[in-house]
Protein backbone atom coordinates (compact mmCIF):
# COMPACT_ATOMS: atom_id res chain seq x y z
CA UNK A 1 0.00 0.00 0.00
CA UNK A 2 2.96 2.68 0.69
CA UNK A 3 4.27 2.35 -2.85
CA UNK A 4 0.75 3.85 -4.18
CA UNK A 5 1.05 7.42 -4.19
CA UNK A 6 -2.00 9.54 -2.49
CA UNK A 7 -3.10 10.58 -5.95
CA UNK A 8 -3.47 6.82 -7.24
CA UNK A 9 -5.72 6.05 -3.78
CA UNK A 10 -7.46 8.91 -4.30
CA UNK A 11 -8.55 8.33 -7.82
CA UNK A 12 -9.38 4.09 -6.53
CA UNK A 13 -13.34 4.06 -6.87
CA UNK A 14 -13.72 6.69 -8.93
CA UNK A 15 -12.37 5.59 -12.02
CA UNK A 16 -11.64 2.36 -13.68
CA UNK A 17 -9.47 2.14 -16.87
CA UNK A 18 -9.73 -1.06 -19.55
CA UNK A 19 -7.25 -4.03 -19.32
CA UNK A 20 -6.17 -4.60 -23.39
CA UNK A 21 -4.73 -8.19 -24.06
CA UNK A 22 -2.13 -8.65 -26.19
CA UNK A 23 -3.62 -10.96 -29.07
CA UNK A 24 -1.44 -14.19 -28.99
CA UNK A 25 0.80 -15.30 -32.30
CA UNK A 26 1.03 -18.18 -33.42
CA UNK A 27 2.47 -20.00 -36.61
CA UNK A 28 2.31 -23.30 -38.32
CA UNK A 29 5.91 -25.54 -37.92
CA UNK A 30 7.70 -26.00 -40.87
CA UNK A 31 7.26 -29.88 -41.20
CA UNK A 32 8.64 -31.47 -44.04
CA UNK A 33 5.37 -32.35 -47.06
CA UNK A 34 4.74 -34.53 -49.70
CA UNK A 35 4.92 -32.82 -53.00
CA UNK A 36 1.30 -32.36 -53.82
CA UNK A 37 1.21 -30.26 -50.13
CA UNK A 38 4.30 -28.17 -51.43
CA UNK A 39 2.32 -27.54 -54.79
CA UNK A 40 -0.88 -26.72 -53.33
CA UNK A 41 1.35 -24.24 -50.74
CA UNK A 42 2.46 -22.38 -53.65
CA UNK A 43 -0.68 -21.17 -54.78
CA UNK A 44 -3.07 -21.02 -51.55
CA UNK A 45 -1.61 -17.69 -50.86
CA UNK A 46 -2.82 -16.41 -54.63
CA UNK A 47 -5.97 -17.94 -54.96
CA UNK A 48 -8.95 -16.71 -53.46
CA UNK A 49 -11.08 -19.43 -52.36
CA UNK A 50 -8.31 -22.08 -52.54
CA UNK A 51 -8.20 -24.23 -49.24
CA UNK A 52 -6.84 -27.60 -48.20
CA UNK A 53 -7.15 -29.99 -45.18
CA UNK A 54 -5.31 -29.97 -41.93
CA UNK A 55 -6.22 -33.38 -40.34
CA UNK A 56 -7.21 -34.21 -36.71
CA UNK A 57 -4.50 -36.01 -34.58
CA UNK A 58 -1.99 -35.65 -37.63
CA UNK A 59 2.04 -34.29 -37.34
CA UNK A 60 1.58 -33.13 -41.11
CA UNK A 61 1.03 -29.51 -41.49
CA UNK A 62 0.95 -27.04 -43.96
CA UNK A 63 4.19 -25.58 -44.40
CA UNK A 64 4.40 -21.78 -42.87
CA UNK A 65 3.55 -19.09 -45.38
CA UNK A 66 3.55 -15.18 -45.15
CA UNK A 67 0.05 -15.13 -43.70
CA UNK A 68 1.12 -17.83 -41.23
CA UNK A 69 3.59 -15.38 -39.81
CA UNK A 70 1.40 -13.02 -39.87
CA UNK A 71 -1.24 -14.79 -38.20
CA UNK A 72 -1.29 -12.20 -35.39
CA UNK A 73 -2.02 -9.23 -37.72
CA UNK A 74 -3.80 -11.47 -40.14
CA UNK A 75 -6.70 -8.23 -40.06
CA UNK A 76 -4.05 -5.58 -40.58
CA UNK A 77 -3.63 -3.75 -44.21
CA UNK A 78 -0.67 -4.48 -46.35
CA UNK A 79 2.44 -3.42 -45.26
CA UNK A 80 2.96 -1.05 -48.32
CA UNK A 81 0.20 1.55 -47.13
CA UNK A 82 2.83 2.83 -44.10
CA UNK A 83 3.32 6.42 -44.14
CA UNK A 84 0.63 7.23 -46.78
CA UNK A 85 -0.74 10.58 -46.36
CA UNK A 86 -3.63 10.65 -48.89
CA UNK A 87 -5.79 7.79 -48.54
CA UNK A 88 -5.75 5.29 -51.43
CA UNK A 89 -8.39 2.57 -50.79
CA UNK A 90 -7.07 -0.19 -53.43
CA UNK A 91 -3.78 -0.06 -51.94
CA UNK A 92 -5.58 -1.97 -48.59
CA UNK A 93 -6.60 -5.18 -50.58
CA UNK A 94 -4.86 -8.08 -49.42
CA UNK A 95 -5.15 -11.89 -49.31
CA UNK A 96 -5.18 -13.88 -46.01
CA UNK A 97 -5.56 -17.60 -44.58
CA UNK A 98 -8.29 -18.59 -42.45
CA UNK A 99 -9.60 -21.51 -40.65
CA UNK A 100 -12.44 -22.89 -42.37
CA UNK A 101 -15.02 -25.64 -41.39
CA UNK A 102 -17.11 -27.91 -43.90
CA UNK A 103 -20.61 -28.24 -42.89
CA UNK A 104 -23.65 -29.88 -44.36
CA UNK A 105 -26.03 -26.46 -45.17
CA UNK A 106 -28.75 -27.61 -43.52
CA UNK A 107 -26.74 -27.74 -40.04
CA UNK A 108 -24.93 -24.34 -40.58
CA UNK A 109 -27.57 -22.01 -38.33
CA UNK A 110 -27.45 -24.30 -35.44
CA UNK A 111 -23.29 -24.41 -35.62
CA UNK A 112 -22.91 -21.01 -35.96
CA UNK A 113 -25.48 -20.47 -32.50
CA UNK A 114 -22.84 -23.22 -30.65
CA UNK A 115 -19.66 -21.66 -31.76
CA UNK A 116 -20.75 -17.69 -31.90
CA UNK A 117 -17.55 -16.41 -30.14
CA UNK A 118 -15.23 -18.76 -32.21
CA UNK A 119 -16.66 -17.93 -36.03
CA UNK A 120 -15.10 -14.88 -37.78
CA UNK A 121 -16.80 -11.67 -36.77
CA UNK A 122 -15.46 -8.78 -39.35
CA UNK A 123 -17.44 -5.61 -40.82
CA UNK A 124 -18.30 -6.24 -44.53
CA UNK A 125 -17.45 -10.28 -43.85
CA UNK A 126 -19.49 -13.36 -44.36
CA UNK A 127 -19.01 -16.04 -42.10
CA UNK A 128 -20.64 -18.66 -44.14
CA UNK A 129 -19.05 -18.84 -47.53
CA UNK A 130 -20.20 -21.83 -50.19
CA UNK A 131 -18.24 -24.69 -50.95
CA UNK A 132 -16.23 -24.99 -54.19
CA UNK A 133 -16.13 -28.62 -54.03
CA UNK A 134 -19.58 -29.46 -52.76
CA UNK A 135 -23.23 -27.53 -53.97
CA UNK A 136 -24.24 -29.13 -50.78
CA UNK A 137 -21.96 -27.95 -47.72
CA UNK A 138 -20.93 -24.72 -46.59
CA UNK A 139 -17.67 -23.07 -45.28
CA UNK A 140 -17.91 -21.52 -41.90
CA UNK A 141 -15.58 -19.15 -41.29
CA UNK A 142 -13.68 -19.56 -37.67
CA UNK A 143 -11.91 -16.57 -35.86
CA UNK A 144 -8.02 -16.84 -36.37
CA UNK A 145 -7.55 -15.59 -33.16
CA UNK A 146 -9.20 -18.43 -31.46
CA UNK A 147 -8.11 -21.20 -33.35
CA UNK A 148 -4.52 -20.78 -32.95
CA UNK A 149 -2.57 -23.17 -35.48
CA UNK A 150 -6.03 -24.05 -36.67
CA UNK A 151 -6.36 -26.37 -34.29
CA UNK A 152 -9.67 -26.79 -32.47
CA UNK A 153 -9.84 -26.27 -28.98
CA UNK A 154 -11.75 -29.41 -26.48
CA UNK A 155 -14.83 -27.34 -26.21
CA UNK A 156 -15.37 -26.80 -30.12
CA UNK A 157 -14.42 -30.50 -30.40
CA UNK A 158 -17.22 -31.11 -27.99
CA UNK A 159 -19.89 -29.17 -30.16
CA UNK A 160 -18.83 -31.12 -33.33
CA UNK A 161 -19.12 -34.39 -32.24
CA UNK A 162 -22.58 -33.65 -30.53
CA UNK A 163 -23.67 -32.17 -34.04
CA UNK A 164 -21.77 -35.37 -35.88
CA UNK A 165 -19.46 -32.94 -37.90
CA UNK A 166 -16.27 -34.10 -38.61
CA UNK A 167 -13.42 -32.46 -36.51
CA UNK A 168 -11.59 -31.05 -39.44
CA UNK A 169 -9.82 -27.55 -40.01
CA UNK A 170 -9.58 -26.58 -43.21
CA UNK A 171 -7.31 -23.41 -44.66
CA UNK A 172 -9.29 -20.87 -47.20
CA UNK A 173 -8.09 -17.91 -48.62
CA UNK A 174 -9.93 -14.66 -47.68
CA UNK A 175 -9.71 -11.46 -49.88
CA UNK A 176 -9.97 -8.36 -47.32
CA UNK A 177 -10.30 -4.83 -48.47
CA UNK A 178 -10.68 -1.24 -46.78
CA UNK A 179 -13.94 -2.01 -46.20
CA UNK A 180 -13.13 -5.05 -44.16
CA UNK A 181 -10.74 -3.28 -41.76
CA UNK A 182 -11.31 -1.06 -38.58
CA UNK A 183 -10.28 2.36 -38.25
CA UNK A 184 -7.87 1.97 -35.12
CA UNK A 185 -6.20 -1.17 -37.58
CA UNK A 186 -5.88 1.04 -40.73
CA UNK A 187 -4.31 4.12 -39.05
CA UNK A 188 -2.08 1.88 -37.00
CA UNK A 189 -0.69 0.43 -40.24
CA UNK A 190 -0.30 4.08 -41.80
CA UNK A 191 1.30 5.84 -39.08
CA UNK A 192 4.72 5.34 -38.19
CA UNK A 193 5.67 2.30 -36.10
CA UNK A 194 5.75 2.99 -32.23
CA UNK A 195 3.47 5.71 -32.30
CA UNK A 196 0.32 6.05 -30.87
CA UNK A 197 -2.60 6.04 -32.66
CA UNK A 198 -5.98 8.53 -32.67
CA UNK A 199 -9.34 6.60 -33.32
CA UNK A 200 -11.13 7.86 -30.50
CA UNK A 201 -12.32 11.38 -31.13
CA UNK A 202 -15.99 13.32 -29.45
CA UNK A 203 -19.02 13.28 -31.49
CA UNK A 204 -21.02 16.06 -31.47
CA UNK A 205 -23.86 15.78 -33.77
CA UNK A 206 -22.62 15.33 -37.50
CA UNK A 207 -19.45 16.50 -36.15
CA UNK A 208 -16.09 14.38 -35.12
CA UNK A 209 -13.92 16.28 -32.70
CA UNK A 210 -10.49 15.46 -32.78
CA UNK A 211 -7.07 16.91 -30.80
CA UNK A 212 -4.30 15.24 -32.71
CA UNK A 213 -0.99 15.36 -31.69
CA UNK A 214 2.16 17.04 -33.27
CA UNK A 215 3.16 13.44 -35.01
CA UNK A 216 -0.01 12.77 -36.24
CA UNK A 217 -0.57 16.30 -38.32
CA UNK A 218 1.17 14.84 -41.35
CA UNK A 219 -1.27 12.61 -41.66
CA UNK A 220 -4.55 14.34 -40.16
CA UNK A 221 -6.49 14.52 -43.58
CA UNK A 222 -6.47 10.64 -44.22
CA UNK A 223 -7.11 10.41 -40.26
CA UNK A 224 -10.63 12.30 -41.24
CA UNK A 225 -11.42 10.63 -44.25
CA UNK A 226 -10.68 7.34 -42.10
CA UNK A 227 -13.08 8.27 -39.25
CA UNK A 228 -15.97 9.15 -41.92
CA UNK A 229 -15.73 6.17 -43.52
CA UNK A 230 -15.77 4.06 -40.78
CA UNK A 231 -18.41 6.22 -38.79
CA UNK A 232 -21.75 6.09 -40.04
CA UNK A 233 -23.75 9.54 -39.75
CA UNK A 234 -20.17 11.97 -39.33
CA UNK A 235 -20.04 14.16 -41.94
CA UNK A 236 -17.66 16.48 -40.92
CA UNK A 237 -14.34 15.82 -38.46
CA UNK A 238 -12.45 18.99 -37.03
CA UNK A 239 -9.01 18.87 -35.19
CA UNK A 240 -8.55 21.70 -32.27
CA UNK A 241 -5.49 23.80 -33.86
CA UNK A 242 -5.65 25.92 -30.48
CA UNK A 243 -6.63 25.91 -26.64
CA UNK A 244 -9.95 26.58 -24.72
CA UNK A 245 -10.20 30.38 -24.40
CA UNK A 246 -10.80 31.46 -20.99
CA UNK A 247 -13.15 34.02 -22.15
CA UNK A 248 -15.81 32.23 -23.91
CA UNK A 249 -14.33 28.75 -24.09
CA UNK A 250 -14.07 28.15 -27.46
CA UNK A 251 -11.00 27.36 -29.96
CA UNK A 252 -9.77 27.37 -33.57
CA UNK A 253 -9.92 24.16 -35.29
CA UNK A 254 -9.51 23.17 -38.67
CA UNK A 255 -11.75 21.36 -40.80
CA UNK A 256 -9.65 18.07 -42.00
CA UNK A 257 -12.62 16.20 -44.47
CA UNK A 258 -16.37 16.29 -45.32
CA UNK A 259 -18.34 19.57 -45.10
CA UNK A 260 -17.42 22.45 -43.33
CA UNK A 261 -21.05 23.01 -41.64
CA UNK A 262 -20.39 23.41 -37.90
CA UNK A 263 -24.12 24.48 -36.92
CA UNK A 264 -25.46 21.04 -35.59
CA UNK A 265 -27.92 19.36 -33.55
CA UNK A 266 -27.04 17.02 -30.68
CA UNK A 267 -29.10 15.26 -27.88
CA UNK A 268 -28.62 14.75 -24.34
CA UNK A 269 -30.20 12.94 -21.69
CA UNK A 270 -33.72 13.42 -23.75
CA UNK A 271 -33.11 16.88 -24.54
CA UNK A 272 -32.42 18.64 -28.34
CA UNK A 273 -30.08 21.51 -28.66
CA UNK A 274 -28.78 22.89 -31.56
CA UNK A 275 -25.54 24.83 -31.86
CA UNK A 276 -22.66 26.20 -34.01
CA UNK A 277 -19.71 24.41 -32.95
CA UNK A 278 -17.42 26.99 -34.15
CA UNK A 279 -18.68 29.60 -31.92
CA UNK A 280 -19.74 27.77 -28.96
CA UNK A 281 -18.75 25.65 -25.73
CA UNK A 282 -19.72 22.08 -26.36
CA UNK A 283 -18.56 18.39 -24.03
CA UNK A 284 -20.55 15.51 -24.96
CA UNK A 285 -18.25 13.92 -22.00
CA UNK A 286 -19.89 16.13 -19.51
CA UNK A 287 -23.75 14.41 -20.41
CA UNK A 288 -23.61 12.29 -16.66
CA UNK A 289 -22.31 14.97 -14.87
CA UNK A 290 -25.37 17.19 -16.48
CA UNK A 291 -27.20 14.53 -15.85
CA UNK A 292 -26.19 14.56 -11.67
CA UNK A 293 -26.80 17.95 -10.98
CA UNK A 294 -30.53 18.16 -12.34
CA UNK A 295 -30.92 15.11 -10.26
CA UNK A 296 -30.37 17.12 -7.12
CA UNK A 297 -33.04 19.73 -8.34
CA UNK A 298 -36.40 19.18 -7.26
CA UNK A 299 -39.79 21.05 -8.32
CA UNK A 300 -39.59 24.44 -7.28
CA UNK A 301 -36.30 24.94 -6.47
CA UNK A 302 -34.53 28.00 -7.89
CA UNK A 303 -31.14 27.39 -10.02
CA UNK A 304 -28.60 30.04 -10.84
CA UNK A 305 -26.32 28.78 -13.83
CA UNK A 306 -23.45 30.79 -13.99
CA UNK A 307 -22.04 29.96 -17.18
CA UNK A 308 -24.46 28.57 -18.45
CA UNK A 309 -23.21 27.74 -22.19
CA UNK A 310 -25.96 27.41 -24.64
CA UNK A 311 -27.94 25.77 -21.53
CA UNK A 312 -27.39 21.53 -20.10
CA UNK A 313 -28.24 22.09 -16.86
CA UNK A 314 -30.54 25.62 -17.60
CA UNK A 315 -32.79 23.66 -19.54
CA UNK A 316 -33.36 20.06 -17.92
CA UNK A 317 -33.68 22.05 -14.90
CA UNK A 318 -36.78 24.37 -16.11
CA UNK A 319 -38.00 21.16 -18.00
CA UNK A 320 -37.83 19.96 -13.81
CA UNK A 321 -40.27 22.84 -13.15
CA UNK A 322 -37.39 24.78 -11.73
CA UNK A 323 -36.99 28.59 -11.70
CA UNK A 324 -33.80 29.22 -13.65
CA UNK A 325 -31.28 32.16 -13.91
CA UNK A 326 -29.12 31.30 -16.84
CA UNK A 327 -26.05 33.50 -18.05
CA UNK A 328 -23.20 33.62 -20.31
CA UNK A 329 -20.66 36.18 -21.14
CA UNK A 330 -20.28 34.71 -24.84
CA UNK A 331 -23.02 36.22 -26.85
CA UNK A 332 -23.45 33.75 -29.36
CA UNK A 333 -23.90 31.39 -26.27
CA UNK A 334 -26.21 33.47 -25.01
CA UNK A 335 -27.66 33.32 -28.73
CA UNK A 336 -28.19 29.78 -28.75
CA UNK A 337 -29.24 29.66 -25.34
CA UNK A 338 -32.54 31.77 -26.19
CA UNK A 339 -32.62 29.37 -29.43
CA UNK A 340 -32.58 26.51 -27.03
CA UNK A 341 -35.49 27.86 -24.57
CA UNK A 342 -37.55 28.14 -27.33
CA UNK A 343 -36.69 25.05 -29.23
CA UNK A 344 -37.74 22.88 -25.83
CA UNK A 345 -40.47 25.07 -24.93
CA UNK A 346 -39.08 26.28 -21.82
CA UNK A 347 -38.71 30.18 -22.57
CA UNK A 348 -41.14 31.40 -20.37
CA UNK A 349 -39.03 29.83 -17.24
CA UNK A 350 -35.57 30.29 -17.67
CA UNK A 351 -34.88 34.32 -17.49
CA UNK A 352 -31.12 34.52 -19.62
CA UNK A 353 -28.46 36.78 -18.85
CA UNK A 354 -25.87 38.02 -20.97
CA UNK A 355 -23.01 39.28 -18.44
CA UNK A 356 -20.01 38.76 -16.83
CA UNK A 357 -20.39 35.90 -14.27
CA UNK A 358 -19.25 38.33 -11.21
CA UNK A 359 -21.59 41.12 -12.30
CA UNK A 360 -24.47 38.00 -12.95
CA UNK A 361 -23.85 37.41 -9.12
CA UNK A 362 -23.83 40.57 -7.47
CA UNK A 363 -26.75 41.98 -9.85
CA UNK A 364 -29.38 39.25 -10.69
CA UNK A 365 -28.29 36.48 -7.85
CA UNK A 366 -28.23 39.19 -5.14
CA UNK A 367 -31.13 40.55 -5.87
CA UNK A 368 -33.25 37.30 -6.40
CA UNK A 369 -31.80 36.03 -3.07
CA UNK A 370 -32.26 39.23 -1.67
CA UNK A 371 -35.89 38.80 -2.34
CA UNK A 372 -36.41 35.41 -2.22
CA UNK A 373 -34.57 34.43 1.34
CA UNK A 374 -36.59 36.67 3.49
CA UNK A 375 -39.63 35.68 1.74
CA UNK A 376 -39.11 32.39 2.70
CA UNK A 377 -40.95 30.69 5.36
CA UNK A 378 -39.54 27.76 7.47
CA UNK A 379 -41.99 24.97 6.23
CA UNK A 380 -40.93 25.76 2.50
CA UNK A 381 -38.44 23.20 1.12
CA UNK A 382 -36.78 25.37 -1.70
CA UNK A 383 -33.46 25.06 -2.18
CA UNK A 384 -30.94 27.10 -4.15
CA UNK A 385 -28.14 25.61 -6.25
CA UNK A 386 -25.58 27.80 -8.10
CA UNK A 387 -24.00 25.62 -10.91
CA UNK A 388 -19.98 27.46 -11.43
CA UNK A 389 -19.01 25.35 -14.74
CA UNK A 390 -16.01 27.44 -15.68
CA UNK A 391 -13.54 24.51 -14.01
CA UNK A 392 -10.47 26.97 -15.28
CA UNK A 393 -11.40 29.88 -13.79
CA UNK A 394 -14.53 29.52 -11.32
CA UNK A 395 -12.97 28.96 -8.12
CA UNK A 396 -11.82 32.48 -8.46
CA UNK A 397 -15.28 34.15 -8.36
CA UNK A 398 -16.11 32.35 -5.00
CA UNK A 399 -15.16 35.38 -3.14
CA UNK A 400 -18.27 37.31 -4.75
CA UNK A 401 -19.71 35.63 -2.08
CA UNK A 402 -18.19 37.20 1.00
CA UNK A 403 -20.81 39.39 2.81
CA UNK A 404 -22.75 39.02 -0.54
CA UNK A 405 -26.66 39.59 1.16
CA UNK A 406 -27.24 41.46 4.38
CA UNK A 407 -29.85 41.35 7.76
CA UNK A 408 -30.23 38.62 9.24
CA UNK A 409 -29.20 35.23 8.00
CA UNK A 410 -31.87 32.61 6.56
CA UNK A 411 -32.24 28.76 8.25
CA UNK A 412 -29.11 27.12 7.89
CA UNK A 413 -31.36 24.84 5.54
CA UNK A 414 -31.95 27.61 2.86
CA UNK A 415 -28.61 28.66 2.60
CA UNK A 416 -27.68 28.32 -1.29
CA UNK A 417 -25.92 25.08 -2.02
CA UNK A 418 -23.00 25.95 -4.84
CA UNK A 419 -21.43 23.73 -7.19
CA UNK A 420 -18.24 24.34 -8.35
CA UNK A 421 -15.94 23.70 -11.27
CA UNK A 422 -11.98 23.12 -11.09
CA UNK A 423 -9.11 21.66 -12.79
CA UNK A 424 -6.44 19.88 -10.67
CA UNK A 425 -2.85 18.40 -11.42
CA UNK A 426 -2.08 17.78 -7.50
CA UNK A 427 -1.46 15.08 -6.17
CA UNK A 428 -4.69 15.11 -3.94
CA UNK A 429 -6.83 16.77 -6.46
CA UNK A 430 -9.90 16.95 -4.26
CA UNK A 431 -7.51 18.56 -1.25
CA UNK A 432 -6.15 20.94 -3.95
CA UNK A 433 -10.25 22.34 -4.67
CA UNK A 434 -10.89 22.68 -1.26
CA UNK A 435 -8.03 24.66 -0.51
CA UNK A 436 -8.28 26.86 -2.98
CA UNK A 437 -11.94 27.49 -2.52
CA UNK A 438 -11.49 27.97 0.94
CA UNK A 439 -8.89 30.95 -0.37
CA UNK A 440 -11.20 32.55 -1.86
CA UNK A 441 -14.30 32.41 0.63
CA UNK A 442 -11.87 33.42 3.27
CA UNK A 443 -13.28 29.93 5.75
CA UNK A 444 -13.11 26.26 6.33
CA UNK A 445 -14.68 23.89 4.23
CA UNK A 446 -13.98 21.04 6.52
CA UNK A 447 -16.69 18.46 7.34
CA UNK A 448 -19.04 21.00 5.19
CA UNK A 449 -18.31 20.54 1.73
CA UNK A 450 -18.03 17.29 -0.71
CA UNK A 451 -15.93 16.85 -3.68
CA UNK A 452 -16.69 14.60 -6.77
CA UNK A 453 -14.64 13.57 -9.58
CA UNK A 454 -16.35 14.80 -12.52
CA UNK A 455 -13.33 13.08 -15.50
CA UNK A 456 -9.89 12.59 -16.02
CA UNK A 457 -8.96 15.01 -18.54
CA UNK A 458 -5.39 14.79 -19.42
CA UNK A 459 -2.58 12.38 -17.85
CA UNK A 460 -2.18 14.12 -14.24
CA UNK A 461 -5.37 16.39 -14.62
CA UNK A 462 -8.80 15.89 -13.20
CA UNK A 463 -11.90 17.85 -13.52
CA UNK A 464 -13.90 18.17 -10.06
CA UNK A 465 -16.87 19.74 -8.95
CA UNK A 466 -16.94 20.94 -5.16
CA UNK A 467 -20.41 21.32 -3.48
CA UNK A 468 -21.41 23.15 -0.61
CA UNK A 469 -23.79 25.23 1.30
CA UNK A 470 -22.62 29.17 1.51
CA UNK A 471 -21.55 30.03 5.26
CA UNK A 472 -24.09 32.55 7.06
CA UNK A 473 -21.13 34.12 8.20
CA UNK A 474 -19.61 34.10 4.66
CA UNK A 475 -22.92 35.13 3.09
CA UNK A 476 -24.44 37.72 5.43
CA UNK A 477 -22.45 40.79 6.39
CA UNK A 478 -24.05 41.44 9.66
CA UNK A 479 -24.29 44.98 10.90
CA UNK A 480 -22.95 46.07 14.50
CA UNK A 481 -25.25 46.56 17.34
CA UNK A 482 -24.97 50.30 18.02
CA UNK A 483 -23.74 51.31 13.96
CA UNK A 484 -24.81 54.50 12.63
CA UNK A 485 -25.08 55.91 16.15
CA UNK A 486 -21.82 57.44 16.29
CA UNK A 487 -21.42 57.63 12.66
CA UNK A 488 -21.73 61.25 12.37
CA UNK A 489 -19.33 62.51 14.30
CA UNK A 490 -16.32 60.67 12.38
CA UNK A 491 -17.81 61.74 8.96
CA UNK A 492 -17.87 65.18 9.85
CA UNK A 493 -13.67 64.77 10.90
CA UNK A 494 -13.94 63.92 7.07
CA UNK A 495 -13.16 60.18 6.87
CA UNK A 496 -13.88 58.86 3.56
CA UNK A 497 -14.76 55.80 2.00
CA UNK A 498 -11.16 54.52 0.96
CA UNK A 499 -9.16 51.49 -0.02
CA UNK A 500 -6.59 49.28 2.23
CA UNK A 501 -5.06 46.39 2.42
CA UNK A 502 -4.72 43.53 5.18
CA UNK A 503 -2.57 40.17 4.17
CA UNK A 504 -2.96 41.07 0.76
CA UNK A 505 -6.69 41.46 0.41
CA UNK A 506 -8.13 44.73 -1.09
CA UNK A 507 -10.21 46.18 1.44
CA UNK A 508 -12.72 48.97 1.70
CA UNK A 509 -13.64 51.42 4.45
CA UNK A 510 -17.24 51.68 4.02
CA UNK A 511 -18.78 55.18 5.16
CA UNK A 512 -20.83 52.77 7.46
CA UNK A 513 -18.16 51.48 9.45
CA UNK A 514 -18.41 50.37 12.70
CA UNK A 515 -17.05 53.25 14.25
CA UNK A 516 -19.01 52.09 17.70
CA UNK A 517 -16.87 49.33 18.07
CA UNK A 518 -14.21 48.75 21.28
CA UNK A 519 -10.74 47.80 19.92
CA UNK A 520 -10.15 44.74 20.78
CA UNK A 521 -6.83 44.66 18.13
CA UNK A 522 -4.89 46.51 16.45
CA UNK A 523 -3.34 46.21 12.64
CA UNK A 524 -0.25 48.20 12.63
CA UNK A 525 0.73 49.62 9.05
CA UNK A 526 -2.63 49.76 7.86
CA UNK A 527 -4.05 52.66 7.58
CA UNK A 528 -6.69 55.12 6.23
CA UNK A 529 -6.87 58.41 4.88
CA UNK A 530 -8.90 61.69 6.38
CA UNK A 531 -8.90 64.87 7.20
CA UNK A 532 -5.49 64.96 6.07
CA UNK A 533 -4.21 62.97 8.36
CA UNK A 534 -3.60 59.04 9.10
CA UNK A 535 -5.22 57.27 11.55
CA UNK A 536 -4.69 53.26 12.84
CA UNK A 537 -7.78 50.86 12.36
CA UNK A 538 -8.99 49.28 15.28
CA UNK A 539 -11.29 46.37 15.28
CA UNK A 540 -13.64 44.76 18.14
CA UNK A 541 -14.20 41.44 18.67
CA UNK A 542 -17.78 40.97 17.98
CA UNK A 543 -16.64 42.06 13.71
CA UNK A 544 -13.41 40.81 14.23
CA UNK A 545 -14.11 37.97 11.07
CA UNK A 546 -15.90 40.68 8.80
CA UNK A 547 -13.45 42.98 8.86
CA UNK A 548 -10.82 40.65 8.51
CA UNK A 549 -12.54 39.24 5.14
CA UNK A 550 -12.42 42.96 3.83
CA UNK A 551 -16.15 44.29 4.49
CA UNK A 552 -15.30 46.74 6.43
CA UNK A 553 -12.92 48.11 9.21
CA UNK A 554 -14.01 49.98 12.21
CA UNK A 555 -12.21 52.71 12.88
CA UNK A 556 -11.67 54.64 16.57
Amino acid sequence: MNNFSSRTLWRFGYSARLLKTNRFRTAASNTSFPAVWMLLAQYSGRIPGLFVVVKKNTFFTMPETVEDKANLEVYSPHPEVRGMTLLNREAFKRTVVVPVLKVKKEIVNTLLKSLKHTVLQRPGLKRVVEDPEDEDSRLVILDPHKIPEFSLGQSEQEVLKQLNIRPEVSKYNLELTYENFKSEEILRAVLPEGQEVTSGFSRVGHIAHLNLRDHQLPYRYLIGQVIIDKNPGITCVVNKTSIIDSTYRNFQMEVLAGESNLVTKVKENNIAYELDFSKVYWNPRLSTEHGRIVELLKPGDVLFDVFAGIGPFAIPAAKKKCHVFANDLNPESYKWLLHNCKLNKVDNKIKAFNMDGRDFLLGPVREELSKELQLLKEEQKTSFHIVMNLPALATEFLDVFRYLLAGEPCSTASLPTVHCYGFSKHDDPAKDIQERAEASLGTSLDGRCSTYLVRNVAPNKEMLCISFQIPADVLYKRPCPDEGEEQAPFMALGFQATPFVVSGWSHLVSPVGHFSCVTAMLYSGVSAEGAGRTERLHMCSSCRASCALGNSAPLL
